[in-house]
């Protein structure tokens, strides 16, 4: 049954309607979140499709929209993002905005002078109450009824116990549970006194410790003193200038930038590690497009038996899970027990140390990395190989030319071209290997006098890493600019190679 023309009309228009309502609904409620940046690129994702899907004149882009806006968010957001990171002081000393951290310090109280009591959990029907013990004197106290629920501030009143507690304590487990609703609860004792909990069965009078000042600082009900917030540092320092934690986020402009290339104690490890990003990557693209296609070459010879069975082993090494192979490969060049220094020592007498030497470290990175990569090369040259007309060779082999002229004069040639888009994407991905490196060395063996955590065999991807995970500090401004850099550098790397090798360019006939 086809639907009548009149509710065709308007249908669209109504579902582009609450399209638009929802979708500003879920910008709204992200925005609220302190989420500006998504937010914004949410907001523009759906005004493109509103605009896309209700006007004629964009009727072709409906079909590239859902790839375009995917991308928006998830490829353009999190770049940006990192990007914006890369200005600020974001660490794990620096979590909070400015706004949470000072709420935070404005809730924290210190034991005050009084009775210190310990505290049980009593039911009461479907309630609990508080029995609370006076240490040094023994008077017992009991809470009137409180239902549990949702962390929130209360007050209670509690009375000397005149009535008996009939029901069981919450056992400690579940008392557990409930240890972030228990702290928000004030408990005014019979004397004015009033108590909250210090420990899990204690209770002890405790005092607001700061309190906001007009001006902005903080007043230290303690010792007397003032905080006052520095927003270059991101923290609240005391008069002595000691900061005074948790800091908060501030905006430190190029700071970050400029300590990659000026600071000695990030830079030069840093130029290090890009020297031997750069040369594990092309290493890695040279090794297994070159064993690839010496392998695909040799599987095309006609005159080659079990052909199938070779190319079958061959590939192996790609069907394996990568993670497994490298795992593999960490056990069988263990220094004490690998398989690989029993047959070195048994041979030559020799024990290389594969992951205490940075030279033999690297160079087992390479074997492993060919090992992963050279079979999906294999199978592409073939493919390529496969395509050259079977004429080029016939007429080479008249003009009385052997396997090595046909190679590098023919097969060569015609198969590196087509190949090349394969051999800058291979770098790109080799320049960010972090699954193997994170695997097999870790970055290791380290690099000695550096402030930051950094590897002989790291790459800038696992130097990123370790900086914001591994770190002390957990640096994740400083790892979003040097996250920032990489993406340039390989954006860079790849525009150079893709000029130099015209793989954009029409073939001129």
């Amino acid at each position: 049954m086809r639907m009548p023309k009149v509710l065709q009309r308007f249908l669209h228009p109504v579902l582009m309607i609450l399209v638009g309502l929802a979708g500003l609904l879920v910008v709204t409620q992200v925005y609220a979140t302190g989420e500006s940046l998504l937010a914004g690129i949410m907001l523009v994702t759906l005004a493109c499709f509103l605009w896309i899907y209700t006007s004629s004149k964009t009727y072709a882009y409906r079909y590239l929209f859902p790839g375009i806006g995917a991308a928006l968010i998830f490829v353009v957001f999190p770049m940006l993002y990192t990007i914006r990171i890369g200005f600020s002081n974001y660490s794990s000393k620096n979590l909070l905005n400015f706004q949470r951290s000072t709420q935070y310090l404005l809730e924290e109280t210190y034991r005050g002078e009084g009775a210190t009591y310990t505290s049980e959990l009593h039911a009461d029907g479907r309630r609990w109450r508080l029995r609370l013990e006076d240490a040094e004197s023994g008077k017992v106290f009991v809470s009137e009824p409180i239902t549990l629920g949702p962390e929130k501030p209360i007050t209670i009143k509690a009375e000397p116990l005149g009535i008996p507690l009939m029901g069981d304590e919450m056992p400690m487990k579940d008392l557990i549970e409930q240890q972030a609703f228990l702290k928000g609860i004030t408990v005014k004792m019979p004397d004015g006194n009033q108590v909250r909990m210090t420990g899990l069965r204690e209770f002890a009078p405790s005092k607001q410790q700061y309190t906001r000042n007009p001006d902005g600082s903080l007043t230290n009900h303690q010792d007397g003193s003032l905080l006052r917030p520095n927003m270059k540092t991101g923290f609240y320092e005391t008069p002595s200038g000691d900061p005074v934690d948790p800091g908060f986020q501030v905006d430190i402009g190029w700071k970050h930038y400029f300590s990659i290339f000026t600071d000695a104690a990030i830079r030069e490890p840093f130029l290090q590690i890009f020297v031997w990003t750069v040369t594990f990557a092309f290493l890695s693209v040279l090794f297994t497009v070159s064993l690839g296609m010496v392998l695909a070459v040799l599987l095309n010879w006609e005159a080659l038996r079990f052909r199938s069975v070779y190319r079958l082993m061959l590939f192996l090494p790609y069907a394996i899970p990568g993670f497994i192979s490298i795992l593999v490969f960490k056990g069988l060049f263990n220094a004490n027990f690998g398989e690989i220094n029993l047959i070195l020592h048994g041979l030559f007498g020799l024990k290389p140390s594969w992951f205490s030497d940075p030279f033999l470290a690297k160079t087992m990175i390479l074997i492993v990395n060919t090992w992963l990569g050279f079979p999906y090369m294999m199978v592409v040259c073939m493919g390529l190989i496969k395509a050259i007309p079977p004429d080029l060779y016939e007429a080479s082999a008249v003009a009385g030319a052997g396997p090595l002229t046909n190679f590098f004069k023919i097969t060569l040639p015609l198969v590196i071209r087509p190949l090349t888009p394969l051999l800058i994407s291979s770098f790109a991905f080799n320049f960010n290997n972090f699954v193997l490196i994170n695997l097999l060395t870790g970055g290791r063996p380290d690099i000695l006098n550096t402030s930051l955590p950094a590897g002989t065999t790291d790459l800038l991807a696992t130097y990123t890493y370790r900086i914001a995970f591994e770190d002390s500090g957990q640096q994740f401004g400083l790892a979003a600019a040097i996250s920032a850099v990489i993406f340039l550098m390989v954006a860079v790397i790849s525009i150079i190679q893709i000029r130099a090798t015209n793989i954009t360019q029409d073939d001129r006939r």
